[in-house]
């Protein structure tokens, strides 16, 4: 009868090893000059943008005639250019597939007298 108190005794200390084990230990706390993912380098004061006073803006903002002019001779020359585009791409050399980057559509020749074409890398 003397072994139940020993096997009693003997769970009782290797639960409270296993506790002993499973226990977290206490985090340490880190210093603020050590940088983490949670506290960066730099604190969030220096992130933020600095403010400057106010400028003095000139209260005169016309602009030149001359330049008016100049600006609305470019528009006109970019609309000039998109609609010469815009012909060219109606040619049937870019609006038809059979021309697949060739000036002028390739022939179809028997199979026998078909020729590799470089530009377009396919026998015709």
């Amino acid at each position: 009868m003397s072994r139940i108190p020993l096997v009693i005794l003997l769970i009782l200390c290797a639960s409270t090893v296993s506790f002993a084990q499973s226990k977290k230990k206490p985090k340490k706390v880190q210093s603020a000059q050590q940088p983490s993912s949670l506290t960066p380098y730099f604190p969030a004061e220096d992130y933020e943008p600095e403010k400057k006073g106010k400028t003095k803006k000139s209260k005169s903002r016309k602009v030149s005639r001359n330049a008016m002019e100049e600006h609305e001779d470019r528009m006109r020359e970019v609309v000039k250019a998109h609609r010469k585009a815009e012909k060219e791409m109606l040619k049937p050399q870019y609006s038809d597939f059979t021309y697949f980057g060739h000036k002028r559509k390739p022939k179809k020749h028997k199979p026998g007298k078909m020729k590799f074409c470089k530009e377009c890398e396919i026998w015709h």
